[in-house]
């Protein structure tokens, strides 16, 4: 008896936070280049990235720009973008989901450089929005886990002349978490093709491949990594997290892995999964250390 009302008491705090999160209303999305965006292909809503920020009531100076996934044709904006905004705000941690252009439309570097430009645009206005400049990281779930990393393992520190103040920020990223990514583009037998189709083409270059494999990018400037991933996903095979994590502690980079039993893919917070809704607690720990 006791078993079944703690069963039944964590079920109606799960319902109560997902309609508490419901009620919340959206902020307003914000351009990333209100001018218009370099490289774009008309003046659609497709075509113009935008970052909304959610800002944490009392926040503890994190910051996250948040990538939902989609295989770099969709966005899952609300289980991989609202409510993960949600679920920041609620352990004090501001957060900015981002809209990036997708393929086939766009290519890379073109999603790249959206995420880029909202690391620079959080940095550059952390005094208004109350974050540290030093403290901003990147959450990524599937090819948005990919966008993640290639930042994670592509970046640079500003460039000091430019006329826009936003482009002499860094765009390295001070953490980054990893919820069951896209990693690599190399290995047939784990990678995922539609991801990889749509950010390089039905016959990419074998050199940006390579570039774009992002577990043979790390180095010991890749920011400390969370990774997250379930051992049934048959869309993103686990071996992607694992690759990750080898590499970084081969770089010598803090990381943690926690690969769960049960789960399919692009289970976001997996609020309805008795089990598997204990990860974010896993992530609010790891975050504390940050």
């Amino acid at each position: 008896m006791r078993l079944l009302f703690c069963l039944m008491t964590l079920c109606l705090m799960t319902i109560g936070s997902l309609n508490a999160q419901r009620a919340v209303p959206e902020p307003a999305a914000q351009l990333l280049w209100p001018q218009g965006a370099p490289g774009a292909l008309g003046e659609t809503e497709k075509d113009q990235p935008s970052l909304t920020p959610w800002l944490a009531k009392n926040p503890n100076g994190q910051s996250v720009v948040v990538c939902p996934g989609g295989g770099y044709g969709a966005l899952a904006i609300d289980h991989e973008g609202k409510q993960i905004a949600q679920w920041l705000n609620s352990q004090g941690v501001s957060a900015f989901v981002l809209k990036y252009r997708l393929g086939p439309r766009y290519r890379h570097p073109v999603m790249l450089q959206d995420l880029q430009r909202a690391i620079r645009t959080v940095r550059t206005k952390a005094s208004e929005w109350k974050v540290d400049a030093k403290r901003i990281g990147v959450w990524g779930f599937s090819a948005g886990g990919h966008l993640a990393a290639t930042a994670a393992t592509h970046f640079d520190g500003g460039r000091a002349g430019d006329a826009d103040p936003i482009e002499r920020a860094g765009s390295r990223p001070d953490f980054a978490i990893l919820a069951y990514p896209v990693i690599t583009f190399t290995q047939e037998e784990v990678v995922h093709k539609g991801s990889r189709r749509n950010l390089l083409g039905d016959t990419p270059d074998p050199q940006l491949t390579e570039l774009l494999s992002n577990e043979k990018q790390v180095s010991a400037e890749t920011p400390p990594t969370f990774l997250f991933h379930t051992n049934e996903d048959t869309g993103v095979p686990p071996e992607n997290s694992v690759l990750f994590y080898l590499a970084l502690r081969k770089a010598g980079v803090p990381a943690e892995l926690h690969i769960y039993e049960k789960g399919p893919h692009g289970v976001g917070l997996a609020w309805s999964d008795l089990a598997l809704s204990s990860w974010p607690g896993r992530l609010a720990d790891w975050l504390k250390r940050r």
